[in-house]
């Protein structure tokens, strides 16, 4: 038998208020990364900010991380970070500025390395000779805080690279609910489904395990029992508090057991036409599940733990409740033009199957397949 890891955060602090734990931190600097405004206009960078300096630590503030974090603007926080000397790293906001912070964290740390040189799963040196890191998710989806991985986009030639190394995993992550509570409705249900896919896909992977599975099932129960009334109702505590603690307990599966094909393909669609991750794996996960149950029977296991008649049906109608359209071609986020549709669906298909992520996806698809997934969820 094959010997395994499980890693989480040492520290998982959470709970309305948890944000002043920030307070405990023992250091003298710190650099804070968020991304565009909402953390500012909200207060809670000032927050972070203020806590952080009655813990007598000074801090600077990097900013500006994009939705997709590009390797140009690690390299900005990298370089900020080396100027500074931050003994903590304190990530704040949504996954794309946990992502970042993450291989900022590496370039700080490994000034030497280039991108190509950690893109290898398990390439990247080992963490925690200069700096600790802290992650604050603003968003309840992408569990960044809880996992080993990070996604980081080539814009020249508009590809998305998941980032994975056991060290990535942060020394503490704080899961304070009043943060997501200003979501955006539309915020609110990609991510929702981000935990959703999130957990699914890790039940359903080759490597998933008995210590897995319970927090995968649990955040799916979650989420929908939760996502709902939080997209409905913003103001919700209870349903803010429950979204995120499932994303967190979704990147515990995930983070161990690994992904499956809606990633790797929401990764590529996602670098070609700046779709949101989240409402990716949304629009794809119900056409995925119909295609990997002939490869395994965990969908079916989910189906009978939580009482369930059919999952995909399920998330179809959640995706309803969540105006979440069912194909890409519906889609009115980003322009799903069916022409560049055409022209980039071999390269994007390939690049799809090449992703690290395929590896656990059960069964064995190939290139074709994820060429057939990709016309379904477009087209329907």
């Amino acid at each position: 038998m094959t010997v395994m890891n499980f890693s989480i955060p040492r520290t998982i602090i959470y709970g309305e208020g948890s944000l002043a734990k920030l307070a405990d931190l023992k250091g003298k600097k710190a650099a804070l990364v968020t991304g565009g405004s909402s953390m500012k206009r909200f207060g809670f960078l000032d927050q972070a900010i203020a806590i952080l300096k009655k813990g007598g630590i000074d801090s600077i503030v990097i900013d500006g991380v994009e939705p997709n974090p590009s390797v140009e603007t690690v390299w900005r926080g990298a370089k900020a970070m080396q100027d500074f000397e931050p003994d903590w790293i304190v990530a704040i906001g949504g996954g794309s500025a946990l992502d970042a912070a993450k291989v900022m964290w590496c370039f700080y740390e490994h000034p030497n390395l280039t991108f190509e040189d950690i893109i290898p799963v398990g390439a990247m040196p080992p963490l925690r000779n200069k700096a600790r890191f802290v992650a604050i998710p603003s968003t309840s989806g992408t569990a960044s805080e809880i996992t080993a991985f990070s996604v980081i986009t080539d814009t020249k030639n508009h590809i998305k690279y998941p980032i994975v190394a056991a060290d990535m995993v942060p020394d503490i992550a704080i899961l304070d609910p009043a943060l997501p509570m200003v979501m955006p409705a539309n915020v609110t249900s990609n991510t929702g489904m981000d935990v959703m896919c999130h957990a699914v896909e890790a039940v359903a992977s080759i490597a998933a395990t008995s210590f897995t599975d319970p927090y995968a099932v649990e955040a799916i129960k979650l989420v929908l029992e939760n996502l709902e009334k939080a997209f409905t109702t913003p103001t919700d505590k209870t349903a803010r508090f429950n979204m995120h603690n499932a994303s967190a307990l979704a990147g515990m599966a995930f983070t161990n057991a690994s992904l499956g094909l809606v990633h790797s393909m929401a990764h590529k669609i996602g670098g070609e036409f700046g779709v949101t991750h989240g409402l990716a794996n949304a629009i794809m996960l119900p056409y995925i599940i119909d295609f990997n149950r002939q490869f395994t029977d965990k969908y079916a296991y989910v189906e009978r733990v939580l009482g369930i008649k059919d999952l995909a049906q399920a998330i179809r109608d959640l995706n309803k409740k969540l105006a979440i359209p069912s194909t890409f071609k519906d889609c009115d986020e980003v322009d799903f033009d069916e022409t560049k549709f055409k022209t980039v669906l071999n390269r994007m298909s390939e690049n799809a199957f090449a992703d690290p992520c395929t590896l656990t996806n059960p069964g064995t698809p190939s290139v074709t397949d994820v060429k057939a997934l990709y016309t379904a969820a477009y087209y329907g």
